[in-house]
């Protein structure tokens, strides 16, 4: 696994869209606010041609486009890391014009983000064996007194930060709108994970394994396409085992439960050590199925240690994790989780 060189103090962060940009509010105003405390930190910064777009469908730009101005960035020496625009619908519609063999040649470079990004954060992993960041995008620094998640994220980027920790609370309903585009995170709920081995509830847990995973949305529609190289991964790091962490954004809890069951079919569970689970973004009870049981039919059967309703994902605060790293991950009780990650 090949992990980038770190930010340095005056360094320059690149802003690419291969996603949503940055285009409509509150994106637009939070962007600009990013920017600015990016300056005030004393990092240079570099948009992308498509930071500020509207023009494609679900992403900021035609897919062709977009695809080029990744590449771009990620081979060129102007920026010392990216760190994505947004989230959005349909990056994996790049995908077949990114230049993969050039990605797994070239001089790595930290690329951040989530949620649609996974189709880049887990194809630099499968397919460059490139260490990249699973956390925010560039809008969330809007804020003028960073929230330790954010603050976590800078420093892993900046070569400060291999340990993470839960934050206490999340936000279950945000106040950021159009009219409030730098409001901070509105967190109002106590953290309430459930450790498990297998299918039993216990009180704590100890695992460790190579990370990867991302947005059930995404990863399971990456499954089974002609870019799906989980398989030659996980068995390429089959010593260390897999530790999966996943969360989900549209889905519903039988479409959880569904994704589940897709991504064990494909093999992608063989080597797996242990399972990290994000608050679902839609995992509202249906008919007689919840949020954890939606993960545990497929999870539980593994007889690993499987956590969940953790600070990943889509209500923040979201733990950033190195994508491609050994973590060892030590949670106890409903509040009290530490993933520790090295680079090797």
């Amino acid at each position: 696994m090949k992990y980038p060189h770190f930010l340095p103090a005056g360094g320059t962060i690149g802003f690419p869209a291969p996603s949503f940009g940055c285009a409509s509010e509150p994106y637009r105003t939070a962007f600009e606010a990013a920017l600015a405390r990016f300056g005030e930190m004393g990092f240079r910064t570099l948009e992308g041609p498509n930071a500020r777009a509207a023009l494609g469908v679900g992403i900021s730009n035609t897919p062709e486009n977009c695809a080029r101005e990744f590449m771009e960035m990620y081979l060129s020496e102007a920026s010392d890391c990216l760190i994505s625009c947004g989230g959005g619908e349909l990056m994996c519609e790049i995908l077949p014009y990114l230049d993969l063999d050039s990605l797994a040649e070239a001089k790595p470079k930290w690329f951040m983000g989530y949620s649609d990004n996974t189709n880049l954060t887990l194809l630099l992993a499968t397919h460059a064996d490139t260490a990249s960041v699973y956390g925010p995008c560039a809008a969330s620094f809007h804020m003028t007194t960073l929230h330790d998640s954010l603050r976590d994220a800078l420093e892993i980027l900046t070569g400060k930060r291999r340990t993470v920790k839960s934050y206490g609370l999340w936000e279950k309903e945000s106040l950021r709108d159009e009219e409030h585009p730098l409001a901070p995170y509105h967190l109002t709920e106590k953290l309430d994970m459930h450790c498990f081995m297998g299918r039993e509830p216990v009180q704590s847990v100890r695992f460790q394994g190579r990370l990867l995973g991302g947005c059930l949305d995404v990863l399971a529609n990456l499954a089974g396409t002609r870019f799906d190289r989980v398989a030659e991964f996980i068995k390429r790091y089959r010593e260390d085992g897999i530790l999966w962490f996943l969360e989900a954004c549209d889905l519903n809890v039988f479409a959880i439960r569904r994704a589940m069951w897709q991504l064990e079919e494909a093999g992608w569970f063989q080597y797996v050590k242990g399972f990290l689970i994000g608050r679902p973004a839609n995992g509202e009870p249906v008919m007689n199925l919840d949020h954890i049981d939606a993960v545990l039919e497929v999870a539980g059967r593994k007889g690993v240690p499987v956590v969940t309703d953790v600070d990943l994902g889509h209500k923040p605060p979201m733990m950033p994790l190195v994508v491609g790293s050994v973590a060892e991950v030590v949670a106890v009780g409903s509040s009290h989780l530490t993933v520790e990650m090295k680079f090797v």
